[in-house]
């Protein structure tokens, strides 16, 4: 059936440029967006010369003499009305169109009898042949895997799912300025790293040949970004991509946009402040609401978030005290609830496993998840009086973490020491331990001023939208199927007729 429909719009294309009609032709003579004229349509139909339009016919009703298209350039959509007696190509542009080829019309904007915004075409053609049938909005990419792998055939078909990536759009620029306003400055840092560091997450790995050296993608944006506060700048910040040789699923990506910032001089009580208020305006652009849903719960972003300190919740939800628990009190209870666990983890992952089992799932609204038992997090500053724990709070909402931060750890010897502890568990079988980067601890030798830092990735997007992260973004990463990508799921209708719900 493919091969027969491809042959035949192959057939149309040659028909075509025998005819003298180029079916890829360069130029095209559009002079205005579907939205603006949507939006300036009442001035626009008054006018004497013909409003010229290009996108791709996602709706074709041939009735003869009359065809009734649906155009979608990306901005929106319009209705061409094209009719034998006002199109002098007719029968060339009827034979040419197929379900799914972009096109050129131009003519008057006018009312159908029906109040349809459309186009009077007294002038068309096709501008390209697609050789291949497209989805229908009515049937639809019905198999997950094949939205997947060809986002494109969704987004070609469904305005909603487009939608999501422009409020993704939103959703970054309004990070960007937001750190603008604030003195940030916007930075690059390297992708290949002679050492990981920033995150406990395994990385990917890779060979540069011309300096026949093996690097890894970055887990993080922590470390260089902290060097240009050692180097100087006082508030810097970086929007890239990262890279987590991890597990597939609803909240994970392997290869994600994430932000950090850094900022001299301030603490994690200043960076709160600064992330409650952001995070706010960013919600309120995406969204245009500061309460959204989330599995069928409302999520309010509007009060004042609560500060909900990590051990009191702790002790609350598993019986265990931290300042007290032993390593066989951890893993008695890893084992109870059914959690893969040994000694080898360590302490702060086994901590880290419990929460995330019985406590973090119980906390739907958004809150700061504040002080952390020190072997949670290696990088950040313990607590003056309170040397077991570290000056670090996570965003916590929906049951998931969206966003962390912290004073950060600005003390060579203390540092080393933890990174020290890191490397013991790499060497017990732990892949996410942190490495022990002398580089970095040679710049914080050179002193680097008090600071608080903080991360976010897309998770926080994903969650806002009540999706899955993969959901969210335009080409996750996909297991290849014997070289080779296969057709399924994909339903077209015949050519040169509308799907079901664009009858008019």
């Amino acid at each position: 059936m493919l091969d027969e429909i491809m042959k035949g719009r192959k057939e149309k294309a040659d028909a075509m440029i025998e005819a003298g009609r180029d079916p890829y032709p360069a130029d095209v003579k559009m002079t205005v967006t579907v939205a603006d004229a949507l939006k300036d349509f009442s001035k626009l139909s008054r006018s004497a010369k013909k409003a010229w339009i290009c996108g791709r016919a996602v709706s074709v009703r041939d009735q003869g003499k009359l065809i009734f298209i649906v155009v979608d350039d990306g901005t929106g959509r319009i209705q061409g009305f094209v009719s034998k007696k006002n199109l002098k190509e007719f029968d060339a542009f009827r034979s040419d169109l197929d379900l799914g080829d972009f096109v050129e019309v131009g003519g008057p904007l006018m009312k159908t009898r029906n109040g349809e915004k459309s186009v009077e075409v007294r002038a068309a053609r096709v501008v390209t042949k697609t050789l291949r049938p497209i989805p229908t909005a009515f049937y639809g990419v019905e198999d997950q895997e094949t939205r997947f792998r060809k986002r494109y055939l969704e987004l070609m078909i469904d305005p909603t799912a487009r939608d999501v990536f422009r409020r993704k759009s939103i959703f970054w620029s309004t990070f960007r300025s937001e750190l603008q306003g604030a003195g940030f400055l916007e930075v690059d840092t390297p992708v290949l790293e002679a050492t990981p560091g920033g995150a406990e997450a395994e990385p990917f790995s890779t060979h540069y040949n011309a300096l026949d050296t093996d690097f890894f993608l970055r887990i993080s944006l922590e470390i260089s970004l902290k060097k240009l506060l050692v180097g100087g700048f006082p508030k810097v910040f970086e929007i890239g991509r990262i890279f987590r040789n991890e597990g597939i699923d609803a909240e994970h990506l392997q290869d994600y946009t994430q932000l950090e910032f850094y900022w001299a001089y301030a603490d994690y009580e200043d960076l709160m402040k600064f992330v409650e208020k952001t995070y706010k305006k960013v919600i309120k652009n995406t969204c245009g609401s500061l309460v959204t849903e989330y599995k069928g719960v409302k999520i309010d972003w509007s009060k004042k978030w609560p500060k909900v300190k990590y051990c009191e919740i702790f002790k609350k939800k598993t019986g265990l005290d931290l300042d007290t628990a032993s390593m066989k009190d951890l893993l008695d209870k890893a084992k109870e609830a059914g959690l893969r666990a040994d000694s080898s983890l360590g302490r702060g992952r086994l901590i880290d496993l419990l929460f995330k089992k019985f406590a973090r799932t119980t906390m739907i609204q958004p809150c700061f998840l504040i002080d952390p038992p020190i072997e949670i997090e290696p990088l950040a500053k313990r607590i003056a009086g309170d040397e077991k724990k570290v000056a670090r709070f996570q965003v916590v909402a929906c049951g998931s973490e969206l966003g962390k931060g912290f004073s950060e750890c600005n003390d060579p010897i203390d540092e080393r020491e933890r990174f020290e502890d890191q490397m013991k568990l790499r060497e017990k079988g732990d892949a996410e331990a942190q490495m022990l980067d002398e580089d970095f601890l040679e710049a914080l030798e050179y002193g680097m001023p008090p600071a608080a830092g903080f991360g976010i990735s897309e998770r926080l997007f994903a969650l806002l939208m009540d999706k899955s992260v993969r959901e969210t973004v335009f080409f996750p990463a996909m297991k290849r199927v014997n070289g080779s990508i296969s057709e399924g799921g994909i339903v077209s209708s015949p050519d040169n007729t509308d799907d079901k719900s664009q009858e008019k």
